[in-house]
């Protein structure tokens, strides 16, 4: 497992696009990077939905750190944090005041049906693989170790994809 003095590397990606998106961000982003031990946050980036549902851009960003928390703690942190933003659970890919996945564990691989990692879309989204890069290019991505660099360059330049500064 990554880990420092005992902590697994965890990372987190967030995106909204309802509401005030980048105050929900900055502020779930601050509760994470508190959370984690050297807690990190990318800058903000907006993306075009990837569904076909009409709905307004996301701003998404990523948070990495380390935790001595088990992954399932860590992904109860993420749900508590979407209910307290006032996220109600609706149409898959459908618009959302708050959505935050956990990313990453260390190098576990988890087929669970209720916390699968590597997050299992991580590879094919620009949206979590650039700000991911920014933090981290060479971050390793279980369960062959391939870097987040190597993985962003696989998946091109998107339009759809725009750095927009700092989260928080």
């Amino acid at each position: 497992m990554t880990t420092t003095k005992n902590r697994a590397r965890v990372a987190y990606g967030l995106g909204a696009n309802l509401g005030d998106s980048a105050t929900a961000l900055a502020a779930a982003a601050a509760l994470l990077r508190d959370a984690l031990f050297e807690g990190r946050v990318a800058s903000l980036y907006r993306t075009r939905p990837i569904s076909n549902i009409p709905q307004p851009d996301f701003l998404n960003t990523v948070v990495v750190g380390f935790s001595g928390l088990p992954a399932r703690a860590l992904l109860d942190l993420a749900l508590d944090l979407e209910t307290l933003a006032g996220r109600q659970r609706g149409v898959r890919h459908g618009p959302r005041v708050l959505d935050i996945d956990l990313l990453l564990y260390g190098d576990v691989v988890s087929n669970d049906p209720r916390l699968t990692l590597p997050h299992p879309r991580l590879r094919e989204r620009r949206f979590v693989l650039a700000p991911l890069a920014e933090l981290d290019a060479e971050l390793s991505v279980p369960p062959d170790g391939a870097t987040v660099g190597s993985l962003l360059a696989r998946v091109g330049q998107e339009a759809d994809v725009e750095r927009l500064g700092p989260c928080c």
